[in-house]
């Protein structure tokens, strides 16, 4: 096991090759994209980029991902309250996927679908043929919901609201 930033990796060759499958770099880093893009075209500035651990918590889980509203309009403090049982597994979720994220941000960053700035703002860009329109199965569901989440971040004053109303920290 390598250390990444105070936390075990386990290397590819001895991951289990579902979810080594299913979590890879490229999915965090694609979901990571399309919120800080969609971020940015609703604020016209960069997502504070430890906004990403919310994303895939909310996004991979089907059962969120399905309760999430449908218009940003909907007040997310509001939103957590009708759904705190959904909301109740939410820091384990995100507790479980800080590697893959950090993988998800370390491979954008090298591959240059994320970008961070000076004062911590994460810029992210998918190329038209990176998007997932056409593909089969979730990923286009998964990458539609994290522009989602890129939007209805900016409603909030403070990106700290966010992690109290989700019952975790940055």
């Amino acid at each position: 096991m390598t250390r990444s930033e105070g936390t075990l990796v386990k290397p590819w060759v001895e991951r289990s090759p579902i979810p080594a499958a299913m979590l890879n770099p490229a999915l965090f880093a694609s979901l990571s994209a399309a919120s800080a893009e969609e971020y940015r075209r609703r604020s016209r500035r960069n997502m504070p980029w430890h906004m990403i651990f919310l994303i895939a918590p909310l996004v991979l889980h089907r059962t969120t991902r399905e309760a999430l509203p449908r218009d940003v309009r909907t007040h997310m403090a509001n939103w957590v309250g009708d759904h705190a049982v959904i909301i109740a597994g939410f820091p384990e979720r995100a507790r479980e996927l800080v590697v893959p994220v950090q993988e998800g941000l370390r491979f954008g960053l090298r591959h240059q679908v994320l970008e961070i700035d000076g004062e911590g703002g994460l810029r992210g860009s998918l190329s038209v043929g990176a998007r997932p329109e056409t593909a089969g199965g979730d990923l286009p569901g998964l990458v539609r919901a994290a522009g989602f989440m890129g939007r209805w971040l900016t409603k909030l004053d403070q990106p700290a609201t966010a992690y109290a109303l989700l019952g975790v920290t940055p």
